[in-house]
């Protein structure tokens, strides 16, 4: 899909938390993007068009370019595959879908279409994320662990298609530590997990799960969404010392000393690079944070605990 000269007309489907904290300010700033319209079952984004579903904002606004899919995953896949087939470039939200094999077959429809698919890992954009990989590829890793530890009150307050088959209950802030940890460390596989489930829900609150890399190096993963306060770390052992990526990859330290700290600004650069690829007629989607995210559900041991209300 060849795109006219200027910004690119975006729309934006599922009107919630997320755009309103991340979506719509970044895309505010950013002058590769007229947001022309928005679709919701029950939000609203004042200032452009509204509609109740894509569909209806697809036939109103023929001359959008590309579409932001935001709402929950199990919903994402029938909204993809009605934009790429009307020849949209896509912006997933993470995860990027409720299956590997719904966004295996986004990725194909999006090539048949001649437009891009962009799955949006945006803790990979965090700011020591790459000064950590960088690090991490200058040295001989000799063990590491994720500890990815929150309060789901905070975060999600009373969604309960978290909690649903495909809301992926904990995993929904466990896949962001994923997608950082396949970036930065060696090819990973799961070895053994034991997912805590609510008596009361059908996705887990907590998961311990163990990894070996493919040159057998042990990675443990600690997810629970019950913790206050809040920590999100992915550390290692290594032959240059001990590294901490904390506060979610904004900061990175070697033996205690801080080497890198900067601002937040993980979705205008999940913007930038959307753009990227859209000028560039290309796709980007990496399946390697999902893929593990099944291999849990497939080798985890159900553990039952009790029930939790939010």
């Amino acid at each position: 899909m060849s795109l006219n000269s200027g910004p690119i007309k975006l729309g934006i489907v599922g009107v919630g938390k997320i755009v309103r904290d991340q979506h719509l300010p970044a895309l505010a700033k950013d002058r590769d993007y007229l947001l022309t319209a928005a679709a919701s079952r029950h939000g609203k984004v004042d200032g452009i068009a509204n509609f109740p579903d894509i569909e209806t904002m697809l036939d109103a606004v023929p001359e959008l370019e590309a579409v932001s899919l935001c709402m929950p995953p199990q919903f994402r896949y029938d909204a993809a595959r009605t934009a790429l087939e009307a020849k949209k470039h896509v912006f997933l939200e993470k995860p990027p879908g409720a299956t590997v094999s719904e966004v295996e077959d986004l990725k194909a429809l999006a090539a048949a279409n001649g437009v891009s698919l962009f799955a949006s890992w945006h803790s990979r954009y965090a700011p020591a994320v790459e000064a950590a990989r960088a690090f991490l590829g200058s040295t001989r890793i000799r063990s590491a662990a994720i500890n990815w530890k929150e309060d789901v009150r905070r975060w999600h307050p009373n969604q309960d298609w978290i909690w649903a088959p495909g809301g992926f209950g904990v995993f929904d802030p466990g896949i962001n530590a994923l997608s950082i940890a396949t970036h930065i460390l060696p090819a990973m596989f799961i070895t053994s997990a034991i997912l805590d489930f609510p008596e009361n829900r059908a996705a887990p609150i907590a998961a311990h799960i163990a990894f070996r890399t493919s040159n057998g190096l042990p990675v443990a993963m600690e997810l629970d969404w019950r913790q206050t306060p809040q920590s999100w770390d992915i550390l290692a052992e290594t032959d240059k010392g001990a590294m901490v990526l904390s506060g979610g990859g904004a900061k990175l330290a070697v033996d205690g000393r801080v080497v890198h700290d900067e601002p937040e600004a993980e979705y205008p650069m999940l913007y930038r690079r959307f753009a990227e690829i859209v000028r560039a007629g290309v796709s980007d989607v990496d399946l390697a944070p999902l893929q593990h995210v099944a291999d849990a559900f497939m080798l985890g041991k159900r553990n039952v605990v009790e029930a939790f209300f939010d």
